[in-house]
């Protein structure tokens, strides 16, 4: 049936993605992932099992792209602002991905979906840690990766999903875009400048 109606797996993950950038997680529903693709539901059971196997396999995608294996040597400071910029590509290319994360966390009694998550955000960890590690100049103060790792991927992922707020603050006609830029670069100066030794 999914070759004869040329929808495939591939397809109703990206269908997925497309809607996980335009809606909250709870509004991405089995049927409107087969709507978008183009597909019939039943494919979703036929491919996935159910909804939340679904979207497993798409934090599972987004995840495995955004993941860099922790560095072993480089300039600790510049690591850092190179990695604080992927954080914030990664959360303009995957909306929504931390409610996602938190939200079918909350929701799911997969063991192999609360692994997942845990292995996906320990990545990032890991990487803080390495930069530490690297850092025998002593150019950076003393952090503790997990705090920093929260830190901005709240900065990052607020200015994506709190943009209705933001708009409200700016003037009117403003470039969005422009400003994520610009915000960006704040905060690169802001965790820098606090984390570099006088």
């Amino acid at each position: 049936m999914a070759s004869a109606h040329g929808v495939g797996r591939d397809a109703l993950i990206d269908a997925a993605r497309e809607l996980l950038q335009e809606l909250p997680p709870a509004q991405v529903s089995g049927s409107a992932v087969a709507r978008r693709a183009g597909a019939d539901p039943a494919l979703i059971r036929y491919y996935f099992g159910n909804r939340e196997q679904m979207l497993l396999e798409v934090a599972k995608q987004i995840g495995d792209e955004a993941n860099l294996s922790p560095p072993n040597d480089g300039d600790p400071v510049k690591l850092l602002a190179d990695f604080i910029h992927s954080t914030f590509r990664f959360t303009r290319s995957a909306r929504n991905m931390q409610r996602l994360m938190i939200e079918e966390l909350d929701s799911t009694s997969s063991p192999e979906m609360r692994e997942s998550v845990r292995t996906w955000n320990r990545v990032p960890v890991d990487y803080y840690a390495a930069i530490k590690d690297l850092d025998a100049r002593d150019a950076l103060s003393d952090f503790d990766p997990l705090f920093l790792h929260l830190a901005v991927i709240g900065i990052s992922d607020f200015f994506v999903t709190g943009r209705p707020l933001i708009e409200l603050l700016v003037p009117e006609g403003t470039d969005m875009e422009e400003l994520g830029q610009q915000y960006e670069a704040f905060v690169e100066r802001l965790l820098l400048e606090g984390l570099k030794k006088r």
